[in-house]
C-alpha cells in the first residue's frame, strides 16, 4: 500500500498539479498587489479620491457611536460592517486573473491546434501502412 501511494502522490500528475497550484497562489498575489497597489489608487482618484478598500457600511454601531473615520475604526469599535469596497477590489482581482486565464488557455490551445495540424509526414506515412495492413484483415 505504501508503494502505491509513493507511486500516486510522486507521479507526474500529481507533481505537476502541485506545481501549479504553487505557481497560481504567486499569481493571485501578484494580481491582488496589481488591483490594490496600481490599478485602484488611480480609479479612486478619478472618482475623487475614493479608497475603495476603506468603503464600508455600518449595520450595526460599536462601543464608540458611528461615524467612523475608517474601516478600521469601525472593526476596533466592534461595529458590524458591509465592506463593499473591499468586495469591489476582489471583484476586480477576479476579473483580472479570469481574463489572464482565459488568454494563457486560448493560447494554449492554438498551439495545440497547430501542433495537430503539423503532422509528421513520417507519423502520416506509418498510420497510412498501419490502415492498409487493418484493411487487409
Amino acid at each position: 500500500m505504501f508503494e502505491e501511494f509513493k507511486k500516486f502522490a510522486l507521479g507526474g500528475n500529481m507533481v505537476d498539479m502541485a506545481v501549479g497550484i504553487v505557481i497560481g497562489a504567486a499569481f493571485g498575489t501578484i494580481v491582488a498587489s496589481l488591483v490594490e497597489d496600481i490599478l485602484m489608487p488611480p480609479i479612486g482618484l478619478l472618482l475623487g479620491g475614493v479608497d475603495f478598500s476603506s468603503l464600508f457600511l455600518v449595520l450595526k454601531e460599536g462601543a464608540a457611536p458611528a461615524p467612523y473615520a475608517s474601516l478600521a475604526a469601525a472593526k476596533a469599535a466592534g461595529a458590524v460592517t458591509i465592506n463593499w469596497g473591499s468586495f469591489i477590489n476582489t471583484l476586480i482581482s477576479f476579473l483580472i486573473v479570469s481574463a489572464a486565464i482565459f488568454m494563457v488557455v486560448k493560447l494554449l490551445n492554438k498551439a495545440r491546434s497547430q501542433q495537430e495540424e503539423t503532422v509528421d509526414p513520417q507519423v502520416a506515412l506509418l498510420s497510412e501502412i498501419r490502415d492498409l495492413l487493418r484493411s487487409r484483415h
